[in-house]
């Protein structure tokens, strides 16, 4: 979480220093007082122990009472707000936040239904424009994660992307209208324009999965090129074949219509794994039948050794004449 005390305490320092260098000059008869400044019908009207506040457009900040370190440029943004450290520039740019913390919002009705959200980051018009209590999102982009009501820590960036989100979580999407069709997955990767509008084998529940560029069903005259892959070693112990299916899906699986696994160069890479396992084990069994046999024959020459010491000599007979 954000130190606030830390932070407030430096703003109120450099305010207050402010204003004892401009003590000797004369307030306006309009002065609000908390180092807050309003100008347009029914800015900051409601104010009382807020500070530092600056709200430039009709009713902008209107409702806000105690909230503090808020800036508001447009007509209605920040209206209803009670929270601390928003900005919003833009016409109803977070209109009913009221109580949501630690958001910025640029661009007309950015941000607008947010109430209790924190931590958003709305770049765009109508971005994260349903957002009501998700926190830690960040869109760049025209009616991009529009939808969006409380999924959290979601990155849209491109007009549209991630439009149609509502609940979904830890979703990025990079490209206009890039994972346009996800309403409610998680963990999802979307990069280039129109990733995920509707092409075979797309879900609007998807869970991790990462799309990089536009449905290939379309037989589209692309190449992929991706580095670090290319003459580099890898463990054959563990080593699948990759095949890609005509909508770009990749897979270690062959499978059939009805689902079923069907026989694959997989399969001799595995029996060559294991015959080379038996061979390992052969050539293991046969170093130590060698190294037996040679102690055998180490024994069997020793043995030789003490018999030919012990063997008795040879007797001599005389001959009688």
């Amino acid at each position: 979480m954000k130190n606030r005390n830390v932070i407030y305490a430096a703003i109120l320092s450099a305010l207050v220093c402010l204003a004892l260098v401009l003590k000797a000059q004369a307030a306006p008869d309009t002065a609000l007082p908390g180092f807050n400044t309003a100008d347009g019908d029914h800015a900051l009207f409601s104010v009382t122990t807020g500070i530092a506040n600056s709200a430039f457009g009709w009713y902008a900040l209107f409702a806000d009472t105690d909230g503090s370190y808020n800036t508001a440029v447009g007509a209605g943004a920040l209206d209803l707000n009670n929270g601390l450290e928003n900005t919003a520039v833009g016409v109803a740019a977070l209109l009913l936040n009221s109580t949501g913390s630690d958001n910025n919002a640029f661009g007309s009705t950015a941000l607008e239904f947010n109430t209790t959200g924190t931590f958003n980051n709305a770049h765009g018009r109508g971005a994260l424009f349903s957002n009501v209590d998700g926190f830690e999102n960040n869109a760049m982009g025209d009616l991009a994660l529009f939808s969006n009501t409380s999924g959290g820590f979601n990155t849209a960036v491109g007009d549209d992307a991630l439009v149609a989100v509502t609940t979904g979580n830890s979703n990025t999407a990079l490209g206009d209208e890039a994972g346009t069709n996800l309403v409610d997955g998680e963990g999802n990767i979307y990069i280039g324009t129109l990733v995920n509008q509707g092409g075979t084998g797309v879900s609007d529940g998807e869970l991790e999965i990462i799309r990089i560029g536009n449905d290939t069903a379309f037989d589209f005259p692309y190449d992929t090129f991706i580095a670090g892959i290319f003459n580099r070693a890898v463990d054959v112990g563990t080593a699948q074949f990759v095949y890609a299916d005509d909508t770009g899906k990749l897979g270690t699986v062959l499978v059939n219509a009805a689902g079923n696994k069907v026989a694959t160069p997989q399969a001799m890479l595995n029996e060559s794994r294991n015959q080379q396992k038996r061979i390992a084990e052969l050539e293991g069994t046969v170093e130590r039948l060698a190294a037996m046999v040679k102690e055998q024959a180490a024994q069997i020459q020793k043995v030789s050794a003490q018999l030919e010491v012990i063997k008795p000599a040879p007797q001599v007979v005389a001959n009688k004449p």
